[in-house]
């Protein structure tokens, strides 16, 4: 049902946690993953638990001339690109801390990679999915948009504008057959989530519809559906993957 063997997909933020996860998902049904993240060490080892079928790719997702680089390095080896997922983010770093406490300087930061970003690696990889007339694009937003996370604007905005991205690149890219679809994740257990909350395992779980913590595993699901023919239909939707606490 998901037929995705041999589909070409690029990952970035795929060195560790959520990324990683997305990449070995991918490469387990089949696709060739191009394993994108600033830390090119761990994209290596990524890539390298993966297989002959991944690459890894040193890029800033905020800078156009690396997109750019990113996008014609995997072009140039498996001639397509199939299947964006815009997962590079600042996360585990962010202070948190009221809006007014926040700098020019860090509000700049986590705005140019997490939605900058976003919009700078799409650029550079819709002219192969256009010439392609396919293509499936995934950004990964957060539920924190919905709950609105306290002493975290800057991150919240910048992952709100995701979806706002979103929902208006769908409508820019139907006529070339592309979907653009966002994933809306609540708290994950990750390695960056885990260095930021004292106990992270129990964090929200009585809040949701489902009582237990969610795995990066829990989100992978969502992502290989969007870039399947099972979502030919759906566009500029968000997907909150939350265990059901953004309705309860």
């Amino acid at each position: 049902m998901l037929n995705l063997k041999d589909k070409v997909v690029i990952i970035t933020g795929a060195a560790g946690g959520l990324g990683k996860a997305f990449a070995l998902a991918f490469a387990n049904e089949g696709a060739k993953v191009a394993v994108c993240d600033k830390n090119i060490k761990g994209a290596t080892e990524t890539a390298q638990e993966i297989g002959k079928d991944a690459i890894a790719i040193e890029v800033d997702v905020a800078n156009e001339a690396s997109t750019k680089a990113m996008a014609h390095v995997v072009a140039d080896k498996f001639e397509k690109i199939d299947v964006l997922v815009n997962n590079a983010a600042i996360y585990a770093t962010i202070q948190r801390k009221p809006f007014y406490e926040i700098s020019e300087e860090e509000w700049d930061l986590v705005l140019n990679v997490n939605l900058k970003g976003v919009w700078m690696v799409s650029k550079a990889v819709f002219p192969f999915m256009k010439a392609a007339n396919a293509g499936k694009i995934i950004n990964i937003s957060s539920a924190t948009v919905m709950s609105g996370s306290p002493q975290w604007s800057h991150y919240v905005a910048s992952k709100g504008g995701v979806i706002g991205f979103t929902r208006s690149m769908a409508k820019e890219v139907g006529d070339f057959n592309i979907n653009v679809n966002a994933i809306a994740p609540g708290f994950t257990l990750t390695d960056a989530s885990l260095s930021l909350i004292e106990n992270a395992q129990k964090y929200g779980v009585d809040r949701g519809a489902i009582k237990r913590s969610s795995s990066a595993e829990d989100i992978v699901g969502t992502a290989l559906y969007l870039a399947s023919s099972a979502s030919d239909f759906v566009t500029g939707q968000t997907i909150v993957v939350d265990g059901g606490k953004q309705f309860i």
